[in-house]
């Protein structure tokens, strides 16, 4: 047996012994903790979110939400700038990329439409059923990949995506700083009537901070395709 076959058998081993453990020793909460109670029992009068989940990661948490969106625009950013010098050093003529056929370029036109549409719900209608910004946001991006698929010569504006990822991002730290101003908090969801437990027009700003957070997560996951789209087309 060769060292890395060894050294692959003991940490599959140590893994087994890990997992094992903790499927051994696993004994289920007989009741929430303190945080989980408060949250359970006080975020829809707080809040007016129907999806106590979305409310806690965008009002309670609400600062990790930002980390996390800014993770990913870190991320694209620096797959951009890596991709754009492999474009610099291989660019040679012609793509040699081959036309699509009619079915995915039909397909695309209809379903284009339908994937934006959906997208949008998912993340307008976050505090209201599963979904929210993030979801939203990489269901937008799969509309760009899937005409990035149909059409390989097409090209997104640069500068159109950067100003909606910068202008959703700068108008999300607004809405932030607002809650603090006006409220009790960073992104506290109160700058705006609660409204009705249920309805679309609740849970205060929660809906437009979701707006927000689904244009930007779109934006950088489309700038993320579009980067390997040109490569692509370099090498």
């Amino acid at each position: 047996m060769s060292t890395r076959h060894a050294i692959v058998l003991v940490l599959l081993v140590l893994l087994g012994g890990a997992f094992f453990v903790l499927l051994t020793g696993y004994a289920p909460d007989a009741s929430l903790n303190r945080s989980a109670l408060y949250y359970a029992e006080n975020t829809a009068a707080e809040t007016g979110a129907q999806n106590i989940v979305a409310a806690i990661i965008v009002t309670y948490r609400g600062l990790d939400t930002l980390g996390e969106v800014t993770v990913l625009f870190l991320a694209a950013a620096i797959i951009g700038l890596v991709l754009s010098q492999v474009r610099g050093q291989r660019c040679t003529p012609g793509s040699g990329l081959l036309p699509s056929g009619e079915l995915l370029n039909t397909g695309a036109r209809l379903l284009v439409p339908l994937i934006a549409l959906f997208g949008a719900y998912v993340f307008v209608n976050g505090h209201l059923t599963p979904g929210g910004g993030f979801q939203g946001g990489a269901v937008l991006a799969s509309g760009v990949l899937l005409m990035l698929l149909a059409d390989p010569d097409r090209r997104f504006s640069h500068q159109v995506i950067s100003r909606t990822e910068g202008g959703s991002g700068l108008l999300y730290v607004l809405v932030g700083l607002a809650g603090v101003a006006i409220a009790g908090g960073f992104l506290d969801n109160r700058i705006l009537p609660l409204g009705h437990l249920g309805s679309l027009l609740s849970a205060g700003a929660i809906p437009l901070i979701y707006v927000l957070i689904g244009l930007k997560v779109g934006a950088e996951f489309s700038s993320i395709l579009e980067s390997f789209e040109e490569t692509g087309d370099a090498t």
